[in-house]
């Protein structure tokens, strides 16, 4: 009988040692004085999925260190979701399920790790290169899914068991993750031909179509989608799988936001939030800015976001999503811009302003009132502000927010701010501006998504001086056994 392989020593930068070995001994996480470790994925146009970790001391000190760099498709990713982490279990780490999604019709699923890494190895030569790498075996790739025949626009884990993707090709699949089998396809019409409008890639004689975002009602029974070509978004009932209704957007809704005669007038991006008085509302984003509207489908109020400069007549919105602050647990939303920024507005009725008239015209939707900006670094080469592609707001255990932002140039930052800070400004040209740049990092690809989350405390091994040393009783009498057989 073959001899069982002894586990390897790795030696730690503090001097300890600890065993790779294939059942995790369960100890107590270390949290005296323990740094906050944040996982960040980006995905880009160049088909890499690049994985960090950001390492911020308790003097706001960020290293920065590379995880993993997946060749991950064969076209532009455009989209990623991570899950809850699993459950723990002793004896197992626990992992995070990340799913992306491309122009080339696949879904790819791994497994990253939820704890923090056990140590961080730099390179022997510092001319190769300039970041440190974090090993970690259990990131791992699990397969594909190929549940659509056209570029995946969105997805989402509404838990840990379900994953929910949409693609251009007018569907939204359900997926469930313990078998990864396609549980339901949630079929949207295809919109009627209207004319072409700007920018339109259909192909000739067909329309513009396919689902550009949805999202999840907190209950989990709810979804609202917003499609391509067409002035519309519609409400489905995730018991049955059936459609739930249709609202329409009207022209002078659609006017307030900057959407004229010659753009498509279609909704990019959609989100589920909460006010302080308990009352839910959703927010659907346009080119130019975004209507808030009340759980009985009327617009409250609208988002259009002012340039940088007056030079500038208006600046596009990438990426929205609703921040919980305060005791009242009420909600801002947060939103990234073309010229470099992350804004946050209140929509709360006492905060509302109403909008000026114009040549004897009526006043349109009142606008939400702007209550802070992340305003991030300007390009010393061209000396303008670089797009915010997509941003991710953590929020941690001693009343901090993490906000890590990806920029079409291919940066990362990290910003952190306090929640006390958000809502507490006076209107001025630089008393808006919250939040401190902790530090920034290139990736060497064009960031076209974004995803984070705060790892869980590493557990610590014991120390040990031999190879034996480490195992458990189980262990000890399996390597008895075997070497008694050998012997015989």
């Amino acid at each position: 009988m073959a001899k069982r392989k002894r586990n390897s020593v790795v030696k730690t930068p503090n001097g300890s040692a600890s065993v790779a070995s294939q059942k995790t001994k369960t100890c107590t996480p270390s949290t005296l004085n323990s740094p906050t470790i944040i996982q960040i994925v980006a995905g880009s146009y160049d088909r890499v999925l690049h994985g960090l970790t950001a390492t911020i001391s308790s003097n706001d000190e960020v290293e920065f260190a590379d995880t993993f760099l997946f060749n991950a498709h064969t076209t532009a990713i455009r989209c990623l979701a991570l899950s809850p982490p699993s459950a723990p279990v002793p004896k197992q780490q626990q992992k995070v399920i990340l799913a992306s999604g491309s122009t080339d019709e696949r879904i790819n699923l791994y497994h990253i790790s939820a704890h923090a890494p056990s140590y961080v190895t730099v390179p022997a030569i510092a001319g190769l290169s300039a970041k440190a790498v974090v090993e970690n075996p259990q990131n791992k790739e699990l397969g594909s899914l190929l549940h659509h025949s056209s570029s995946v626009t969105a997805l989402h884990f509404p838990n840990r068991s379900k994953l929910l993707s949409s693609a251009e090709d007018n569907t939204i699949a359900v997926t469930r993750t313990r078998d990864w089998s396609l549980l339901s396809a949630i079929k949207v019409p295809v919109p009627k031909s209207m004319g072409r409008p700007s920018g339109d890639t259909a192909p000739l004689g067909g329309a513009p179509s396919g689902v550009n975002d949805f999202a999840v009602h907190p209950s989990m029974k709810l979804m609202i989608s917003v499609g391509k070509g067409e002035k519309s978004m519609r409400l489905w009932n995730l018991v049955t799988g059936k459609k739930a209704g249709v609202l329409n957007f009207e022209r002078d809704i659609l006017n307030d936001v900057g959407e004229g005669k010659f753009t498509s007038g279609e909704g990019r991006k959609v989100a589920w939030g909460t006010i302080n008085t308990g009352e839910e509302e959703f927010c659907v984003a346009f080119d130019k800015g975004a209507v808030v509207y009340g759980m009985d489908s009327m617009p409250k109020c609208k988002v259009v976001p002012q340039p940088r400069t007056t030079s500038q007549k208006w600046t596009k919105v990438h990426q929205l999503c609703y921040l919980t602050v305060g005791e009242k647990e009420n909600q801002l939303l947060a939103m990234s811009t073309e010229d470099g920024r992350i804004l946050f507005y209140s929509t709360v009725p006492s905060d509302l302003a109403d909008t000026p008239t114009e040549k004897g015209k009526e006043g349109g939707l009142a606008s939400a009132k702007l209550v802070a900006i992340v305003d991030g670094k300007i390009s010393k080469d061209t000396e303008k502000s670089i797009r915010i592609k997509d941003f991710t707001i953590l929020r941690t255990g001693t009343g901090t927010l993490l906000i890590i932002a990806g920029r079409s140039d291919g940066i990362l930052e990290l910003y952190k701010l306090s929640i006390t800070e958000l809502g507490f400004k006076e209107i001025g040209d630089d008393s808006l501006n919250v939040g401190k740049l902790l530090g920034s990092v290139k990736t060497g690809n064009r960031i076209t998504c974004l995803q984070a989350f705060i790892m869980l405390p590493k557990f610590e091994g014991e120390d040990i001086e031999e190879d034996f040393e480490g195992f458990d009783e189980d262990d000890k009498e399996d390597e008895e056994a075997t070497s008694s057989s050998d012997d015989e």
